[in-house]
């Protein structure tokens, strides 16, 4: 019997790469990788079903399975997480100092829906006493005009949600000063660029994330990966060969990474960062599977559900396909 060929979508990581350069072999499965940014891959994978296998947007998906119509099923594979103190940009002439003073304030995002938005929400409303009531959102494009939500969303009636005028793009805006901050997975070009009245909110934004990391061991999970229910229905083995895999590549990143006879990425301090992380938050900070991750997922699912995103409150063994709630041991 030959291998399945299937398409994989996914962003080009360390901890994917000897995926794709066959290092780690996925059991059963001659994998035909593409290597796209989010922005592509979430939006054909939920607008078309394009990929055998994805990586998929966490909250984008949460949605679905709220639904009860998600054509994916979830493999605990976290291709993306991060801490999203760093995703809060503001004008610094605009008189915000401090989260409270983005009450009442216009701060631009790109979708609603995005999961490092629904984290950044829900830390500034249980961290902070900021609602997502208390902001004027104004949601478009970030360096072109116009932006759909990936998945429709009705948001809650006391969310008060602009459109960006025609032809503006958030960047624009936030750099003309015509909104007082933005919210996001990426940071906007004009404070790559140093704008002088452009920053963050948490100006240090690593001493704050390991701040709230001691506080509630949480490291923000943002990108799970799908494959495709029916594949899932048909070949049972599947998800757990996923999941098998992808644990084995990161396993080879992360050796790399440690090896600091000649650094593998192109960054000074390596080393001291590692150590950095190792003695916050343990040998395996990027962990994969369900159960060391439940509370950081159920908290998620509590912010997704009480913004308004959930019809409902979706359950973790909701998400993910039974075969990858647990595994072997010798």
């Amino acid at each position: 019997m030959s291998n399945l060929k299937l398409s994989l979508a996914m962003g080009n990581y360390d901890r994917t790469r000897a995926i794709v350069d066959g290092r780690v072999q996925i059991d059963g499965v001659d994998p035909v990788p593409m290597l796209l940014s989010p922005e592509e891959m979430f939006f054909r994978a939920f607008r078309h079903e394009a990929f055998d296998i994805s990586e998929i947007s966490l909250s984008s998906y949460s949605i679905s399975v709220a639904r009860g119509n998600p054509h994916y099923v979830a493999i605990p594979v976290f291709l993306s997480r991060a801490f999203r103190h760093t995703s809060v940009y503001i004008r610094t002439d605009k008189g915000i100092e401090t989260p409270q003073d983005l009450k009442g304030k216009r701060i631009g995002i790109a979708e609603y829906q995005l999961s490092a938005n629904v984290w950044v929400r829900g830390i500034l409303e249980e961290e902070y006493g900021v609602k997502p009531s208390d902001i004027i959102w104004v949601r478009g494009g970030m360096d072109t005009p116009g932006r759909p939500e990936k998945i429709k969303v009705q948001l809650p009636g006391d969310i008060r949600m602009e459109e960006a005028p025609v032809g503006s793009t958030l960047n624009g805006m936030l750099e003309a000063g015509e909104i007082d901050g933005f919210v996001g997975p990426r940071w906007p070009r004009c404070f790559a660029e140093r704008h002088p009245h452009v920053g963050r909110l948490f100006a240090d934004s690593i001493a704050t994330a390991e701040a709230y990391f001691e506080k509630t061991r949480i490291f923000p999970i943002m990108h799970v990966l799908g494959v495709r229910r029916s594949l899932a229905e048909e070949y049972p083995f599947l998800p757990a060969a996923l999941l098998k895999a992808f644990t084995q590549s990161k396993l080879l990143a992360e050796e790399a990474l440690s090896d600091t006879s000649a650094t593998k990425v192109t960054m000074p301090f390596v080393e001291d960062n590692l150590n950095r992380v190792h003695a916050l938050m343990g040998d395996d900070p990027w962990s994969y599977g369900v159960g060391g991750n439940a509370h950081v997922l159920n908290k998620f699912l509590d912010y997704h559900a009480s913004q308004g995103l959930s019809p409902r409150r979706v359950e973790i063994e909701e998400l993910f396909h039974p075969s990858t709630l647990e595994a072997y041991s010798l």
